[in-house]
């Protein structure tokens, strides 16, 4: 298989890289996590001018046709910078929906998101769910040509600021039933919806949000409105492609820096990178840093898999690799610096906190170990 990236290719990888280099340092970041809702809104309007925000979308929706590969240059590049700006929950997420909404859907909402003025949040995950897309008791009752949505939502990506949420809710069945799910777009300043905004640990934000009596019209609802499940497993599978290809980033930076640390540090006045038993585990890093690239290419390649049980075996293989290597380099690099590997004023452990995170998003690696053992199982029976 050609992995030599395009000219367009590389020229997306080459911008984004030289507009991030430029614009978004560790200190930079630092100011930008302090504005309200935890990003730069000149930032995001630098990236609908630089077409990411649409790369994803047909462009016939709005978009620019890109695939599952610039979507990975993408998201490296972000994770490189420890970017704050919600290009997950918008574009990946929120956009990954609407990309298999109605005509209509698309028309009113793509566009807005490609130009930059409209943000989303995938409101999908409640606190006794965990990691299970299909456990739901977010209720949405019809009352006539509409429904009235009631429940809760924990720790949406964005959900405090988003301009638009699109909420899980059950049309039918039981609390863990895969099918009577559905998925509504709901305006993040509707009558009855309640968002309380945090901080996270690696410095985004995430909501709790409480909707009661929140009413939307039938154009809200997408696609079937006890089918929803569906959709979401297919969003989530391109989202841990992204994740992936954010973790490659973020570790290939924090590699890097603490290649550096060992070549200045100086102990007993010489450096500590003359020291064999160091160098053998920057090596270690570097080798579980190429283990992890080559899975995050593999879950672009295959994130458009028409099976979808084949399809969630992939992208859990490549989960498993990612957590693996993340916890080892995070840790690795924390213990080789030593003391302000730590600190809030060094960057190497709010890597080492962004890693941890997304390895908990969408299922950690003990999960996706076991999804992938199950698939074994089906495999063997067939």
């Amino acid at each position: 298989m050609d992995f030599d990236l395009s000219e367009e290719q590389q020229l997306l990888k080459d911008s984004i890289g030289s507009f991030l280099a430029d614009t978004y340092d560790f200190e930079s970041r630092r100011k930008i996590a302090a504005q309200p809702g935890g990003y730069s809104r000149d930032i995001w309007a630098k990236f609908a001018e630089l077409g990411l925000l649409g790369l994803p979308f047909a462009e016939e929706d709005g978009g620019f046709g890109g695939g599952a590969v610039e979507t990975m240059l993408v998201a490296e590049s972000l994770g490189k910078y420890l970017v704050l700006e919600p290009y997950l929950a918008t574009v990946i997420l929120g956009g990954g929906v609407l990309k298999r909404a109605s005509a209509a859907q698309k028309a009113e909402h793509i566009p807005a998101i490609a130009d930059g003025s409209r943000t989303f949040a995938l409101a999908t995950t409640e606190r006794h769910s965990r990691y299970d897309l299909n456990d739901v008791t977010t209720t949405a009752k019809k009352d006539g040509d509409a429904y009235v949505l009631d429940g809760e939502k924990a720790v949406v990506v964005n959900g405090g600021t988003a301009d638009y949420l699109i909420v899980s809710a059950r049309t039918g069945g039981q609390r863990r039933d895969k099918a009577g799910i559905g998925l509504f777009i709901v305006k993040g300043d509707a009558p009855g919806v309640s968002r309380r905004d945090s901080v996270t640990q690696d410095g985004t934000h995430a909501a709790e949000v409480t909707l009661s009596g929140v009413r939307v019209g039938a154009d809200a609802v997408i696609g079937d409105p006890s089918g929803g499940l569906a959709i979401l497993e297919a969003v989530a599978d391109e989202a841990i492609a992204a994740l992936c290809a954010e973790a490659v980033g973020a570790m290939s930076e924090l590699t890097d820096v603490t290649v550096d640390y060992l070549k200045q540090r100086k102990q007993f006045g010489i450096n500590i990178g003359s020291f064999q038993s160091l160098q053998h585990r920057a090596a270690e890093m570097f080798v579980a840093l190429e283990q992890a690239r080559s899975m995050a290419m593999f879950a672009a390649m295959t994130a458009a898999t028409e099976d979808p049980v084949e399809r969630r075996a992939l992208a859990s293989a490549a989960k498993v690799q990612i957590g693996r290597s993340a916890k080892f380099i995070g840790q690795q690099a924390v213990q080789l610096h030593g003391g302000i590997g730590m600190t809030m004023e060094y960057k190497a452990g709010h890597y080492f906190k962004r890693l941890t995170m997304i390895d908990t998003l969408f299922g950690d690696a003990d999960h996706h170990l076991s999804a992938v053992a199950d698939y074994g199982k089906l495999v063997t029976a067939a």
